[in-house]
């Protein structure tokens, strides 16, 4: 009893802790964006021009190859783990196993077994300025993502295409008061600290390569981010997804080559003499 009492108020003690560094963190949040925002070297609009990102254009020349590598990681959807499962802090945009995430970079940390097994994708990421994050970003017909804000103003958030539903108009993202509608092999760049939300109110599954990157800023724009960032990475916001990642990308490993041994059972049965 006595050992079960002191597994609880260190449990208490760790979930206060982070209710109060959580509550800082806003309120430091909310002070920065101003000041990041006027360190801004391009727009400060909910949705900004991809011309502005000359490194994003091979993503959408090359997008079918990052497709068909995809489809391949869709085979085993059911390895990769839902939102809520890598991190406890999603868990009220992200519910029941709708929204998936297969992360090749996440929270600072490049996942090389899930990068092996999309090449293409891969290298095109590390072509990206300041890359911070990058996963495929699975949605479930009928789902909704809530509204919600992002944490920085010093980072932005591109989304490419891959697969879209037939009934476009009804699968979309809003951005403050902007309507994105995604198309198959084309980005959209976004601030992810106004207001935003995405709805498939379709029957068909939609997938997006996400991934972040940081605002171009002068100086001190940069400085004071970059300090920001570092200081994100030690709390448990960071901290425990990092934590979880390793586990479901070696979860989805081992279903790859149970899917493998078992494809290569099948053709040595079907050339065995009958």
């Amino acid at each position: 009893k006595r050992e079960t009492a002191k597994i609880q108020l260190a449990d208490d003690f760790r979930a206060t802790r982070r209710k109060k560094v959580k509550k800082f963190g806003k309120r430091l949040i909310r002070r920065l964006r101003g000041f990041l925002a006027s360190q801004s070297l391009v727009s400060n609009d909910p949705v900004l021009d991809t011309a502005g990102f000359p490194f994003l254009k091979p993503f959408e020349d090359r997008w079918q190859e990052i497709n068909a590598e995809l489809q391949e990681i869709l085979k085993h959807k059911d390895s990769v783990p839902a939102f809520e499962e890598v991190s406890s802090d999603q868990k009220r945009i992200a519910k029941g196993q709708q929204w998936r995430t297969f992360i090749l970079y996440g929270f600072g940390a490049k996942l090389e077994k899930n990068c092996a097994h999309a090449p293409v994708t891969t290298r095109l990421l590390e072509q990206v300025p300041t890359l911070q994050t990058a996963w495929f970003s699975i949605l479930e017909p009928g789902y909704h993502i809530t509204a919600h804000k992002g944490v920085t103003k010093g980072i932005l958030r591109a989304h490419l295409g891959l697969v879209v539903p037939d009934d476009r108009e009804n699968c979309y993202m809003r951005v403050d008061d902007r309507k994105c509608v995604w198309q198959p092999g084309e980005i959209i760049v976004f601030d992810d600290t106004y207001d935003h939300e995405v709805r498939n109110d379709t029957p068909q599954q939609r997938v997006v390569l996400l991934f972040d990157f940081v605002r171009p800023m002068r100086f001190w724009g940069r400085v004071l981010n970059w300090i920001f960032i570092q200081g994100l990475k030690l709390t448990a916001y960071y901290q425990e997804p990092k934590s979880r990642m390793k586990g479901f990308e070696d979860q989805f490993e081992a279903a790859t080559r149970r899917a493998d041994r078992i494809l290569e059972g099948l053709g040595e049965e079907a050339a065995s003499p009958r």
